[in-house]
């Protein structure tokens, strides 16, 4: 994703110095929870990655998220308060590329374990277009801005590499638990493979294989199940769109019987809705599951993502 990279401030550090690394202590809330907790201290930069530690290292770890629920991930700034709970960890599990200012603390931190998530897999070049027949059409993609696609645990397959991968990391480096780790990590793949055949399955014959999002957050998605995702804006979910591809998404939407246009749960769904009332479309929610709240259809990622299969099957016409 193309980012603007930010330094943590020389203050920040200060303020970090004053509060003293060993003393959090009982703090509330997302990203201010006690470290030396007796059990392996991990950081999580955001609800995917918290999900794989918790699920990776069962009662053995002690997870907390920098992210809170209902935050948008992408606009996450680090606290102090943050940075010290960070400096203090057993181990740091996080996405580079996906918020700067937790790439910029993770660099400057002396926790031993940092485990980048996407360097356990394969990251893809992505703009508005993937997948399928995007190539084929005439549309203005060199207005649209394209980078590193982040977005890998909407993949089954890619989430399933990057849990093999964090399951090695935290067996290095908690050798004592390192059976159950190995055991959890082989229930997390299983798992993660059937929710895949899943998809396969419910998405292997439909009326049409084309759908439109407004982050384009589901290119790898898209490329796993022969589909193809038009998204209004870019890999950011905040950029807004060309009057230019708006026009492009209505003439596609005409010729590919679209019938949806996709919105998440932490973003405004004002676009969404412009679009699909100007192009005579419906709308629903497909979550990239970058948190839960009370809107999630679903308590966990796994429901979350059979509720976004169940959505794909009916705005693509499965049969």
């Amino acid at each position: 994703m193309n980012v603007r990279r930010r330094l943590i401030p020389a203050a920040a550090i200060t303020a970090v110095t004053a509060l003293g690394l060993g003393t959090l202590t009982a703090c509330s809330g997302a990203g201010a929870e006690a470290a030396n907790t007796g059990k392996f201290d991990v950081v999580a930069s955001f609800y995917p990655m918290a999900f794989l530690a918790e699920r990776i290292g069962g009662d053995h770890v002690h997870v907390t998220s920098l992210t809170s629920p209902g935050q948008e991930p992408h606009d996450l700034e680090i606290s102090p308060r943050q940075i010290a709970l960070l400096q203090d960890s057993d181990a740091v599990l996080y996405l580079r590329n996906l918020q700067p200012s937790v790439d910029d603390a993770v660099a400057q931190s002396p926790v031993k374990t940092k485990i980048d998530a996407g360097s356990l897999t394969t990251l893809e070049e992505h703009g508005t277009e993937v997948g399928g027949h995007a190539a084929a059409h005439d549309t203005h993609k060199s207005e649209e801005s394209a980078g590193k696609d982040p977005h890998i645990w909407l993949d089954p397959v890619r989430y399933a590499q990057v849990a093999e991968g964090v399951g090695k990391a935290f067996e290095k480096a908690d050798p004592k638990h390192a059976a159950d780790y190995e055991k959890n990590t082989a229930a997390l793949v299983k798992r993660l493979n059937d929710l895949d055949r899943q998809f396969r399955t419910g998405l292997a014959h439909t009326k049409t294989k084309v759908f439109i999002t407004t982050h384009a957050a589901f290119g790898y998605l898209a490329e796993r199940y022969g589909l193809t995702e038009e998204a209004v804006g870019g890999l950011d979910p905040e950029s807004e769109p060309s009057a230019a591809r708006v026009k492009d998404l209505e003439t596609m939407a005409r010729a590919d019987g679209v019938s949806t246009v996709f919105y998440e749960t932490l973003v405004s769904d004002k676009t969404a809705k412009t679009i699909a009332h100007d192009a005579g479309l419906r709308t629903d929610v497909l979550d990239p599951i970058e948190g839960i709240t009370a809107k999630s259809r679903g308590k966990d990622y796994f429901s979350v993502q059979e509720a976004n299969l169940k959505a794909l099957r009916q705005a693509l016409g499965a049969k």
